[in-house]
């Protein structure tokens, strides 16, 4: 398979739809940075939430493979206030793994069952604040970051306006990271391909 070097970016984003390798690719350059000096860390950012019983599996699924692939990366489970975690953690010989901006926009938009008297329209401008908040930890982190997204909106227009709200969200914000990111891959079928940025 021909890939793209493992160089690191000093900010990137990784884009690609479901099963199509975004999450390797990153724990990829992350191995690299780890082995490029004995002191370099890795830290992961994770945003999911194990609501039933089959995204627990998921997630414990991934803590194994992850474990294999990076034995000595420690794991932050943030779920709303990833900003302040990146600024909290940032340093030039750690590289920061957020995985992914698809459930961290999830999580705002849909909040849990006692939040559920916020209209959709307050949840998204309270959301653009994060959205706000999060491109300027990016632009100040000190070390690499990486952050994963999902690319939702290239299918079938979907049915219900929540649905479609958060399509657009997505839409949006991926625009947003990929702006401020120094480089942006997107992973097709297990191959990366160079958006934006030297690869």
């Amino acid at each position: 398979m021909t890939t793209l070097p493992m160089t690191i970016a000093r900010s990137e984003l990784i884009l690609g739809g479901q099963k199509s390798g975004k999450s390797s690719r990153a724990e990829q350059l992350a191995a690299a940075w780890t082995l490029s000096d004995p002191l370099h860390e890795v830290m992961m950012i994770a945003t999911a939430q194990a609501w039933d019983t089959e995204m627990k599996v998921r997630i414990e699924q991934h803590r194994i493979m992850r474990q294999k692939k990076l034995p000595r990366c420690q794991t932050i489970e943030e779920t709303i206030e990833i900003a302040q975690v990146i600024e909290q953690y940032s340093d030039p010989k750690r590289f920061l793994l957020i995985d992914c901006l698809t459930l961290w926009l999830s999580n705002y938009l849909s909040p849990p069952p006692e939040q559920n008297n916020v209209g959709f329209s307050e949840l998204a401008a309270s959301f653009l604040q994060a959205h706000s908040t999060l491109l300027t930890a990016i632009h100040n982190c000190k070390g690499p970051i990486v952050l994963v997204s999902n690319e939702i909106g290239q299918g079938v227009i979907p049915l219900g306006a929540e649905t479609r709200n958060f399509v657009d969200q997505l839409g949006l914000l991926n625009q947003a990271i990929a702006q401020a990111c120094e480089r942006v891959t997107l992973m097709v079928a297990g191959y990366p391909l160079s958006i934006k940025g030297t690869a």
